[in-house]
């Protein structure tokens, strides 16, 4: 398997705030690596409720590139790899959200929800939260850090890979019956599954 998932933190309900991306890279059925960088929301307002979630604070962001700086910087990835979020439809409203705040194209995406792989394929689980996936998996996690929730995320499609005994997100898709997400310029289509 070879995907990148990722993660937003935002700075307020505003869809586009984010404030923070994480990014884990899936090769060779592991975590290779791990990044996270903080961003500066282009209207600065941070709510209490979000910095009581996250710890970011506007002091924290204010020397930092905005959002098309940052992502930028992974653009390539973006373009050459699948990519996996737990929740997509909130992390691609965000990425939605600040493309749609500066005017620019989205890029081409395809896109999977590890919680609906993990609804589907653990439904025993009394939540399907990131924390209670780390603890089923024995991962330690700091719960609201982009990086440590992509990572997570990143386990949690693995787990499910081995749960199915498939290989790849294609063949994950297949076994649930779920239709991956596309992000593409005009327009979206969210990640869905069919039910049954």
């Amino acid at each position: 398997m070879k995907a990148l998932a990722i993660d937003f933190e935002t700075a307020s309900e505003e869809r586009g705030s984010a404030c923070s991306v994480g990014l884990a890279w899936i090769e060779e059925g592991r975590v290779t690596r791990v990044e996270e960088r903080l961003i500066r929301p282009k209207s600065m307002r941070f709510s209490a409720m979000n910095i009581a979630i996250h710890g970011i604070r506007p002091e924290h962001v204010a020397d930092q590139p905005e959002f098309p700086e940052v992502m930028d910087e992974f653009a390539d990835d973006f373009q050459r790899l699948p990519l996996i979020a737990h929740n997509a439809a909130f992390d691609f409203s965000v990425w939605r959200g600040a493309l749609d705040q500066y005017r620019m194209a989205y890029p081409a995406v395809t896109y999977f929800c590890t919680l609906k792989m993990v609804q589907k394929v653990w439904p025993h689980l009394p939540s399907h939260r990131l924390n209670v996936i780390a603890e089923h998996l024995r991962l330690r996690f700091r719960h609201h850090t982009a990086g440590e929730d992509a990572a997570v995320a990143a386990a949690a499609a693995l787990g499910v890979a081995q749960s199915l005994a498939v290989r790849d997100l294609d063949a994950i898709a297949a076994r649930i019956r779920m239709t991956p997400g596309q992000l593409r310029p005009g327009g979206y289509q969210p990640c869905s599954c069919r039910k049954g």
